[in-house]
């Protein structure tokens, strides 16, 4: 799916952008801060921690260690960057299921 918009540019004119639903945004779970692994699940290395309200651009889903979160019980995790997991029961994605396409 995508979504066209033309939004005004430096002297009046417009020009066409597409957006793709991959690249949408979605926010973590408020008041959770949440650990990035380096693979989809929870035996891999903690990168980094998204603090509370992240945001998160979700390039690919893969399934991996299923884990119990604020968004209920999934084994989905959101790739978020090259060598960036995070679990899907975290994310308001607003889908139990895959919101993006297959890593």
């Amino acid at each position: 799916m995508s979504v066209d918009q033309t939004p005004e540019i430096a002297g009046g004119e417009e020009k066409a952008v597409t957006a793709t639903a991959a690249a949408a945004s979605y926010p973590v779970a408020p008041g959770y801060r949440v650990n990035v692994r380096s693979g989809p699940g929870t035996g891999y290395a903690i990168v980094r921690v998204l603090s509370e309200g992240s945001w998160v651009r979700i390039g690919c889903q893969t399934t991996g260690t299923r884990v119990t979160g604020p968004y209920g019980t999934s084994s989905i995790w959101d790739n978020i960057g090259s060598g960036q997991y995070v679990s899907d029961a975290y994310i308001r994605t607003g889908s139990d299921g895959y919101v993006a396409p297959r890593c």
